[in-house]
């Protein structure tokens, strides 16, 4: 994103702005966890972030653009993409970390928290979408290398698959409550590489 018409809060300055920002996202995603999107106040989180409230007001403008730029960050701040060389090892990778995300103390109640007010918020809604697809495009060349590998047959949708992967932990996480651990994690990237390897992600256009 390039400063010109970016969203308030959303610039990538330096030195003490980006300070600022650290901090500030800091004390919202502290205020996510422990109230909700309701505890996201602007004036609570410039004195959790213990930096003036006319700086908040003037570069977030309202809780769902600060929480929109947690998102952003949140996203340049994830795990890289593991190549392990095969297509089973990678999606197992793709979902232990998924598994691990979910389960920490900290994140989990933090993603629960950004799902819930994006039911309610389009701005937040939006955000949460691109950081998902942020993630599914940096795990899509695990994919992408599989086909070149012969693993996987050609014009295998490779976001398709790496949905296929997680699509079963989210809803654990959100809807059943069932555990969510290694081996459930193991078990859903197994599934997504068996139907990967049978076609079941082959673009319609390339069949």
């Amino acid at each position: 994103m390039t400063d010109e018409g970016a969203a308030p809060g959303m610039l990538r300055p330096g030195g003490r702005t980006a300070r600022v920002r650290t901090a500030v996202l800091r004390a919202a995603e502290d205020a996510l966890i422990e109230c909700g999107f309701d505890g996201v106040d602007l004036a609570e989180i410039a004195r959790r972030a213990e930096v003036g409230k006319t700086t908040v007001y003037r570069r977030w403008r309202t809780p769902q653009v600060l929480v929109a730029d947690l998102l952003v960050d949140m996203a340049e701040q994830s795990v890289p993409r593991t190549e392990t060389g095969s297509l089973d090892g990678d999606l197992r990778a793709n979902a232990r970390l998924v598994v691990r995300t979910l389960t920490d103390e900290r994140q989990g109640v933090l993603f629960k928290a950004v799902i819930a007010a994006a039911t309610t918020d389009q701005r937040t809604a939006e955000a949460l979408h691109r950081f998902y697809a942020t993630r599914i495009d940096e795990w899509s060349p695990c994919v992408d290398q599989a086909v070149e590998r012969g693993e996987a047959p050609e014009g295998t949708d490779a976001s398709e698959v790496v949905r296929a992967v997680s699509a079963p932990l989210y809803y654990r996480f959100l809807v059943s409550g069932d555990p969510l651990n290694e081996t459930v994690a193991d078990e859903s990237a197994h599934a997504a590489a068996c139907a990967t390897r049978a076609g079941a992600y082959v673009r319609r256009s390339a069949r």
